[in-house]
């Protein structure tokens, strides 16, 4: 029998020492285990600190947006590193179901400025609002010939027909 009551507690209830000994006797099975791969934390404030830590080169791949569908069927590739000149819509939060232009991609806050996405202070002054790229979907691709490089190196490995870059 499990004696609950601590040397100075005379009630029976667990002390916090008392819950995490006993929460910690239990070992998962194979089945309930979730994680796949133990070289990867699953540390929220590991996971955070990695996240706002990120060089900017790291954030660019973060700072990815979905393509629209037919982009999507045009180019075999789902999402797209954002970047400035790309036309995007915005279908998420606030200023969702407004189009624009990238107008720039602030990497140290995360957030994107679209053109038609502005907001008046109080002096009058007309502010660009920031939004996360995750927020928004690339209608219209920027492309140069490292964009089209990238998307013929991502369209390799997908088993449909190849594409063509115009």
């Amino acid at each position: 029998m499990l004696n609950c009551a601590g040397p100075n507690r005379s009630d029976g209830l667990f002390t916090s020492n008392d819950t995490l000994r006993h929460s910690a006797e239990k070992k998962p099975s194979d089945d309930e285990m979730a994680k796949f791969s133990k070289d990867v934390s699953s540390s929220r404030r590991k996971s955070r600190k990695a996240h706002f830590q990120a060089p900017s080169h790291v954030r660019r791949i973060i700072m990815s947006s979905g393509l629209s569908k037919d982009l999507r069927a045009k180019y075999n590739v789902r999402s797209m590193p954002i970047r400035k000149d790309d036309e995007v819509v915005v279908v998420r939060g606030a200023f969702k179901g407004r189009e624009g232009k990238v107008l720039s991609v602030y990497r140290k806050k995360y957030v994107i400025h679209v053109d038609k996405v502005t907001r008046d202070k109080a002096s009058g002054q007309t502010v660009q609002v920031g939004i996360h790229p995750s927020k928004v979907v690339i209608s219209k691709l920027y492309l140069d010939k490292d964009r089209k490089a990238i998307l013929a190196r991502k369209d390799r490995g997908s088993p449909k027909e190849k594409m063509q870059v115009d």
